[in-house]
């Protein structure tokens, strides 16, 4: 990528989430305990599937908040705050793909609500394991895409001043206002190319939950009603707090929020969603938590 060609400094130094020793611990075990509880939600959602056959929840994987907390960790227990050039883009690239997967996930959660209020009858025959699989494959390429192009663009730019980016991970923005170049054509990206995983499946959101709107509006009974919109509470809430960081983050002007409350944001987004994903969608479902509950009754040595 000609990172020597573009960078006359070798590494970033990452500033973390506060300069006092003493915050640092709390939120150093805090960070730690959200992300062993993102895994082990994870672990248990595993093995109810596998235990379990019948069941096609999706699994909810770590590798989004894996991206940003395991070296934020290390750098607490280590001392050493700094990550390699090539450390950082790599970091890029990886936060911006897994944000765009999740991004259009959540639109294909929220078209799988839609057929199953609006069109119980045929959903079996809409929401096939081929079209599931589809939409999956959609998902990840076009996040993919969007994350490469980023990151290529990061390669293109020279680095020659300050090195300390404030924040706990290597994220796009604050990398482009440590560059001593012109940032235009990044800068143009983030709000055109960067904003197509953000505002397209946002607006597949808002096109499919207004369905749903008018379908239960129709429902006559008001126990229907709030069972309906009962379903669509825990996605509706996963989705204002991802959209809703991700929006105030990157797509307003820098100059009304400050360093905090982007790191606060990002926190949002990186680490507090991740962590609620498992317990919101799949602990919620009645066959999940059945496998979970067979699934800690069991004795000892059961094979898998």
């Amino acid at each position: 990528m000609g990172l020597r060609n573009h960078s006359r400094i070798s590494e970033f130094i990452l500033l973390g989430l506060s300069d006092q020793p003493e915050q640092e611990r709390i939120l150093f075990l805090v960070f730690l305990l959200m992300y062993l509880i993102t895994g082990l939600g994870n672990l248990l959602i595993i093995l109810a599937i596998r235990t379990d056959s019948h069941l096609h929840t999706p699994m909810y994987d770590i590798c989004f908040t894996s991206t940003t907390v395991p070296k934020m960790l290390a750098n607490h227990v280590s001392g050493d705050k700094m990550i390699p050039y090539s450390g950082c883009l790599t970091q890029v690239f990886f936060f911006i793909w897994f944000a765009g997967i999740d991004s259009f996930l959540l639109t294909a959660m929220a078209y799988d609500r839609y057929v199953a209020i609006c069109a119980p009858l045929h959903y079996s025959t809409v929401m096939t394991p081929k079209v599931c699989a589809l939409l999956l494959t959609v998902s990840w390429f076009s996040a993919f895409i969007n994350a490469l192009t980023h990151t290529i663009l990061l390669t293109q730019l020279s680095f020659c001043g300050h090195n300390e980016i404030p924040h706990f991970f290597c994220d796009l923005s604050p990398l482009l206002k440590l560059a001593c170049s012109d940032t235009f054509i990044n800068d143009l990206m983030v709000y055109t190319v960067g904003a197509l995983p953000i505002i397209t499946p946002f607006i597949g959101i808002l096109i499919s939950y207004t369905r749903i709107f008018m379908a239960v509006l129709r429902i006559p009974s008001v126990g229907g009603k709030w069972k309906a919109f009962s379903t669509c509470g825990s996605h509706l809430t996963v989705v204002s707090l991802f959209y809703g960081t991700l929006i105030g983050v990157y797509f307003s002007p820098t100059s009304t929020h400050t360093v905090q409350e982007d790191t606060a944001a990002a926190v949002m987004y990186t680490v507090v969603t991740p962590m609620l994903n498992p317990f919101i969608y799949s602990l919620r479902n009645k066959d999940m938590k059945g496998a979970l509950r067979s699934l800690l009754t069991r004795k000892p040595g059961f094979a898998l």
